[in-house]
């Protein structure tokens, strides 16, 4: 799995960097789960600054795009994003009985 930053701006207003980068695999796609890791452990940060927009694959190609967000503070973070962002790629809890 490759990683290609293709465009990094600093958003001050929302306290937070943006970074729009191309993803390059063999075999399935990587899960977003490895994928932020990843994209943390080559810009040093923690799992909870960082938000992962949804990929797009492009058909017949090893290849995805899309777009990572690594906020100065947790608490920007969950004022920016919606809940379902947040969220997304955890493992599901098991319902209650």
């Amino acid at each position: 799995m490759e990683i290609e930053i293709i465009q990094d701006t600093r958003n001050e207003l929302l306290s937070r960097r943006e970074l729009r980068f191309v993803l390059t695999h063999d075999g399935p796609t990587p899960s977003r789960k490895e994928i932020v890791g990843r994209l943390c452990a080559l810009h040093n940060v923690g799992e909870n600054l960082v938000v992962l927009d949804p990929l797009a694959t492009r058909y017949g190609m090893m290849q995805a795009e899309g777009i990572f967000r690594i906020y100065d503070t947790e608490e920007a973070r969950n004022q920016a994003e919606p809940e379902h962002l947040l969220t997304r790629g955890e493992p599901k809890q098991a319902e209650e009985a």
